[in-house]
């Protein structure tokens, strides 16, 4: 794959979904809106110039190479039958501290682009995002963008690539989407739209409400008005969809209805240590049935691919439960499981959980014989050092719940996987024998500590170079993210499966041809 385009073909039709703030709705309809388009036979591919994300996804690079793209693009591109790719998200940021991100561009770290202040990078990258654009365009029927954030954004407008300078490069219709349970609705479509300026004003074809509850008659006669002042026509009212099996792109989602819609950020490193008692971020989702096992996640703040936890929402039994103090996994038994995901900054993860105490509570659940699991950056965690020479990460002692050691390198591991787990013990064993498929995204190469090994404490390797078991049974490292992903290993662990995700993808483009007015969906491309 090149950037190259295809000779003669006419390009695609493109549909823009705008946001007028984050966690609108955006990925989620641009998500739908690529599924239905699809099931018109019609080819389509995704696109996002720029995401920040620390959910990522490893997929079909330039010329042969693993790459990475925002996982929201990744699962954008399945829902539209198309092979996800790097030209889908040109440009990811990799937060890595508040004012500070990893630059990804066309699928590999760019240390030069890292460097850049923020302004100064668009100028340099927007040849490359045009031209992945371009070629989408002239290989595909229908692309369907994704913007980020605002497009209002006064302060961002003359330095933007991932707006309306797309909109207008690809002469894009846009739809502008607000979250109306959020309040302010018809405030924030009229504001966004008054602070374009005129000829971007222009490529709005339509407002979307989306997560509405309630009678829909009460809007009027707000949506008429709306159209007198802008010009601008309500096509969709989306109602409230509290299960549609998407994961979410961000933030740590709270499926619980009474605290709200849906993205809860994660709130100052600070501030639950402060308050003491159990965050609002351990309410449980639960799926039907009675529950055999809690799922306590490690929400620590640079929280990486959280997303690929998403199925284990819809496993019968199984209690899903995000954690960011003792007092929250205070209760749990040793059948259930406390699971350290990936992270971003895994040195700086680790000194939080430490002071927020969760390092005793993770020590006392594994010395009863509860069941630990670290994912890539958790695995790291779950060792005895981690050694960082090329000021990588950071240097740090481990947890020392599994006797292995981790060198920071520069060079940066991005590969998919397939690999058979060997023989396992205790409360992993169900998971001997299965072949797992996922994806690789780390700086950190693990392996045993030699000094352990010569006194005699070995960690079982498991999956050669990817996975670690201690000799209880009952702590399991692994380097392979998406494991509850793979039908496979959901059926070990649980005997069951969660919906797949085509079903998933049908079931929200069902929706939206529901929801939006008659014809608009045809008129879009037509």
């Amino acid at each position: 794959m090149t950037l190259h385009t295809v000779q003669g073909r006419r390009p695609a039709v493109c549909i823009m979904v705008l946001g007028t703030t984050s966690g609108a709705g955006k990925s989620w309809l641009t998500t739908a809106l690529c599924r239905h388009y699809s099931n018109l036979g019609l080819k389509v591919a995704p696109f996002k110039a720029q995401n920040m994300s620390n959910n990522a996804r490893v997929v079909e690079g330039i010329d042969g190479a693993w790459g990475e793209i925002g996982s929201a693009q990744y699962f954008q591109a399945l829902a539209a039958r198309a092979v996800p790719e790097v030209r889908m998200n040109p440009l990811l940021l990799k937060p890595e501290a508040d004012t500070h991100s990893q630059v990804v561009l066309l699928g590999q770290v760019s240390e030069p682009l890292t460097a850049l202040p923020w302004r100064g990078r668009s100028a340099v990258v927007w040849p490359q995002i045009a031209a992945a654009l371009d070629a989408l365009r002239a290989e595909n029927d229908v692309v369907v963008i994704e913007g980020a954030g605002s497009p209002a954004e006064t302060n961002l407008h003359a330095s933007d690539i991932v707006n309306m300078r797309v909109a207008r490069h690809a002469h894009a219709r846009c739809l502008l989407v607000t979250d109306i349970d959020r309040g302010g609705a018809f405030a924030h479509l009229y504001g966004t739209w008054a602070l374009l300026p005129e000829d971007e004003r222009a490529l709005i074809h339509g407002f979307v409400l989306n997560k509405f509850r309630g009678d829909a008659s009460l809007l009027a006669p707000a949506p008429q008005h709306l159209q007198e002042r802008t010009g601008v026509p309500t096509v969709a009212t989306i109602p409230m969809q509290w299960h549609h099996g998407l994961p979410e792109e961000d933030g740590v989602f709270d499926m619980t209805p009474t605290l709200g819609t849906g993205v809860s950020s994660l709130p100052p490193e600070g501030a639950l240590a402060a308050r003491g008692g159990p965050s609002p971020l351990n309410r449980p989702h639960t799926t039907p049935g009675a529950v055999h096992t809690t799922v306590a996640v490690v929400a620590y703040p640079r929280i990486s691919n959280l997303d690929e936890f998403q199925p284990l929402k819809n496993v019968p039994g199984v209690r899903l439960q995000w954690v960011r103090s003792p007092a929250d996994v205070a209760g749990l038994r040793p059948s259930d499981w406390i699971v350290l995901p990936g992270s971003k900054a895994t040195a700086a993860d680790l000194a939080w959980l430490r002071a927020q105490g969760l390092d005793q509570s993770i020590a006392a659940h594994a010395g009863q014989g509860g069941a630990v699991l670290g994912v890539c950056g958790g695995l790291q965690m779950l060792g005895e050092a981690l050694i960082d020479p090329d000021g990588i990460d950071g240097n740090g002692p481990g947890l020392g719940l599994l006797p292995l050691v981790t060198v920071f390198e520069p060079a940066k591991t991005v590969r998919r996987t397939s690999a058979a787990f060997g023989q396992l013990t205790g409360t992993w064993a169900p998971l001997s024998g299965v072949r797992a498929q996922g994806y690789e995204i780390h700086h950190g190469q693990t392996a045993q500590h030699p000094a352990m090994a010569a006194k005699g404490d070995v960690a079982r390797g498991v999956m050669p170079g990817i996975a670690w078991q201690n000799p209880a049974g009952n702590v399991l490292g692994v380097y392979l993210h998406g494991l509850f992903e793979d039908a496979a290993v959901l059926h070990a662990l649980f005997g069951a499966q969660a919906p797949t995700l085509d079903a998933v993808f049908d079931g929200l483009a069902d929706g939206v041809a529901r929801h939006f007015d008659p014809g608009v969906l045809d008129a879009l491309i037509a």
